[in-house]
């Protein structure tokens, strides 16, 4: 997995997970809630982070269901129910077990991600359903800058970043590919939905930005950037005069066939 990317530190992990919540639980919930997902059902959250979603489900299926909330580095400090060390590319996954698996920003890291979307498929009880929430990071363009200079320095910054992202294996556009791909993997009743925003200075957005230009540090130097450009960076993205639109989120439902032919 291609989390070595975003750094080692449990520090650095906190606050991206943090600021991720921040941004996207409110989308990822909204969507889980359509599922029907209550009392008594058994749900899979991979790539828990700080535990945010699983301990929002974990409410939901009281009494009587199950969370079960797993990460390649678990938090100790995460909310909800434990989160157990898995690596969902290689570990044992049991077949058939739960009524909804969810998984948020994990696919992308993936080099192998169809074979790892099989498995999570192979996971649900028939019937079951598969809620995967992905971005598509390849444009996030600013819409207000205080000067051009600023506009050139932000967009030399998305394309360093995108640029160390894909030599680390990582899609920064699988977001758009995840309909298709669920449907080969043989889920029915395939349902996407998106948002983009803007984002201004002080927004979880820009701060998730100007926390990766922070400890991406040597990744973008060696991309191109100067160190004195990514301290630029960081203050235009706390600008009240700075905006951009987020990254297009995709959050995408289907459901394993109740007889698998």
């Amino acid at each position: 997995m291609s989390t070595a990317t975003f750094g080692d530190r449990d520090e650095d992990a906190r606050e991206r997970h943090r600021l991720l919540g921040e941004a996207y639980d409110p989308m990822t919930v909204e969507n889980l809630a359509r599922t029907g997902v209550g009392p008594g059902w058994r749900c899979l959250e991979v790539g828990a982070g700080d535990g945010s979603v699983a301990a929002w489900l974990d409410r939901r299926v009281a009494p009587g269901g199950r969370v079960v909330a797993t990460d390649v580095r678990p938090d100790p400090r995460a909310a909800g129910p434990r989160v157990t060390r898995h690596d969902i590319a290689r570990d044992p996954l049991p077949d058939g077990e739960y009524d909804l698996v969810h998984a948020r920003l994990v696919l992308r890291l993936l080099p192998d991600r169809d074979r790892v979307l099989a498995r999570l498929v192979r996971a649900l009880k028939p019937g079951g359903v598969l809620q995967l929430d992905e971005f598509d990071a390849s444009a996030a363009p600013a819409l207000r800058v205080p000067s051009p200079a600023a506009r050139e320095l932000y967009e030399t910054f998305t394309a360093a970043k995108n640029r160390l992202m894909a030599r680390a294996g990582i899609d920064v556009a699988w977001g758009r590919q995840v309909v298709r791909a669920m449907v080969a993997a043989g889920l029915t009743g395939v349902v996407a939905r998106s948002r983009a925003e803007p984002w201004d200075a002080g927004s979880p957005g820009l701060r998730l930005l100007a926390h990766h230009a922070r400890h991406l540090h040597d990744g973008l130097v060696r991309e191109g950037m100067t160190p004195g450009q990514l301290d630029d960076v960081r203050e235009l993205l706390g600008d009240p005069g700075f905006r951009a639109r987020s990254y297009t989120m995709y959050s995408v439902q289907g459901r394993r066939p109740r007889e698998d032919r």
